[in-house]
This record gives C-alpha cells, structure tokens and sequence, in this order.
C-alpha cells in the first residue's frame, strides 16, 4: 500500500511539473490583439444574426402567400 501511495505522489507530481512546463509555452495576445479579434467576432456574429433574421423573415412572407 505504501508503494501505490509513493507511486501516486509521484504520479502528480510529474504531472503538475508537465502542467507548469506547457503553461510556460502559452503566448498570450497584447491587447491590440485581443481587441480586434473580439470586434471581429462580435461584428461577426451581428451580420450573420441580421442575415439569419432577414432570410427568416422571408421566408416566412413567402410561405404565407404561397399558402393563402
């Protein structure tokens, strides 16, 4: 029992110097950058609701003429 419980320890210990080790590598975007991509996607995500709402909005017209 003592064995499985050094080689748990062991176990975690190894993964968190792996954890620490990938966390070094990360680059994290300037602010410049994080600022035009979340204005990209946000511009983004409204054009394509507007489209989604103006196709839907048609189709609706078209589909209560066609069954009148």
């Amino acid at each position: 029992m003592a064995d499985s419980d050094k080689t748990n320890t062991n176990k975690v210990q190894e993964f968190s110097k792996g954890l620490k080790a990938e966390f070094r590598k990360i680059v994290w975007p300037t602010q410049e950058t994080l600022t035009k991509q979340t204005v990209a996607v946000v511009s983004i995500s409204v054009v394509l609701g507007l489209l989604i709402s103006v196709l839907d909005w048609v189709f609706q017209l078209g589909l209560t003429a066609l069954f009148r």
